[in-house]
């Protein structure tokens, strides 16, 4: 396993910026955690996605409503996944630990697993933000380049036509495929995972895994037939893997986003290297390597689960996003007064486009 060690000696930056946001907090008299408005937010979410469910169970198999409810519902498990799970893996939903646990677990009963979440999520990817090979998030080689320092295939140069279709695919491989690899190997990428599977997390990975799939895939088939939930199934992934996979690639992957390169440089001249010298501090290296977008907009705001703040959610992944708007200011204060770059793109648009366009710059480059 390779070190990282972060070299950049500018530690009055961050600590300026937490002392004011904890002044925010205090002075305006609130807990950095979720409130009411997400808690009804989480009751919206799932309401959505029961009425969904019994939906296509009650619905005549020919009833082509049986399909639009199958869509919402890939809507509902991307929102759910967005604001309820990723704020309880975090810690943010609630400052009662065991609600953050409840709402952290709700990734079980998408397809999901909870525990291996939170090793590739919170501790590497939150960690080692945009390093290749370490970063799970960006380790799409050879299917995608996103950095110049991967092998260049003669595919690569087509990835901004083929993106988005391969994205459709994203979610029944994460659930169906990454999880296990993940699960047997114990790692994720080179990183053996930071807490070990105990005989309850062994059981509770495989029964929610059943669970998920008998009541997703095997319920409806006995309902509404088979071809019916399969292709009604299928819709729902397709939709959900859109989803997530658009808006986690424009927080990290887009143009003037700033890569780790030194282990990919160093596998390419085949030399093996023990530690990884990170130019920036942790603080500087998590703005250089994300990107905001779209932040004026209160109602991607509240469907993405303030995911296009993902500066702030980076730097203080233990706040709620729904504070993310006001301390949005904060951060880009603190970063002028350092003279920091803060990225961010005004609308999700253009953020699309500079996805697509990093991939067919980076796909065409040697």
């Amino acid at each position: 396993m390779t070190a990282i060690r972060f070299e950049g000696r500018n530690g009055e930056f961050f600590s300026t910026m937490r002392n004011r946001i904890n002044e925010y907090f205090s002075e305006n008299n609130i807990q950095p955690t979720g409130n009411w408005k997400l808690y009804w937010k989480t009751i919206i979410l799932f309401s959505v996605l029961i009425g969904c469910y019994l939906m296509i169970l009650m619905l005549h198999p020919q009833n082509s409503w049986i399909y639009l409810a199958y869509g919402i519902m890939g809507l509902a498990f991307a929102g759910i996944g967005f604001n309820v799970m990723h704020d309880g893996a975090h810690g943010s939903y609630s400052k009662h630990a065991w609600l953050n646990k409840i709402m952290a677990n709700s990734l079980n009963l998408l397809g999901g697993s909870a525990f291996l979440w939170a090793e590739k999520h919170n501790v590497v990817h939150h960690s080692f933000t945009n390093i290749e090979g370490i970063d799970d998030d960006i380790d799409l080689w050879p299917l995608l380049r996103v950095n110049t320092a991967k092998k260049k295939l003669w595919f690569h140069k087509y990835q901004h036509i083929y993106g988005l279709p391969l994205y459709t695919v994203a979610y029944l491989a994460w659930i169906y495929m990454q999880d296990f690899k993940k699960y047997f190997t114990g790692k994720v990428v080179d990183r053996p995972f930071k807490n070990k599977l105990n005989t309850f997390q062994h059981i509770e990975f495989w029964a929610s895994k059943v669970v998920y799939f008998s009541m997703f895939v095997l319920v409806p088939a006995y309902f509404i037939g088979f071809t019916t939930a399969i292709l009604g199934y299928l819709l729902m992934a397709i939709v959900t893997g859109i989803c997530i996979t658009i808006v986690f690639q424009l927080a990290h992957v887009v143009e003037d986003i700033h890569f780790v390169t030194d282990k990919a440089d160093a596998d390419n001249a085949n030399i093996v290297i023990d530690t990884i010298h990170v130019q920036d501090d942790w603080a500087t290296h998590q703005i250089r390597t994300t990107s905001n977008f779209s932040t004026k907009s209160k109602f991607l705001t509240w469907a993405l689960g303030g995911l296009n703040f993902q500066v702030e959610h980076h730097l203080f992944p233990k706040i709620s996003h729904i504070h993310y708007p006001k301390i949005n200011e904060i951060v880009k204060k603190t970063c002028e007064d350092f003279n920091v770059q803060y990225n961010e793109i005004p609308s999700f648009f253009k953020a699309v486009r500079s996805h697509f366009m990093h991939l067919k710059v980076i796909g065409q480059v040697a």
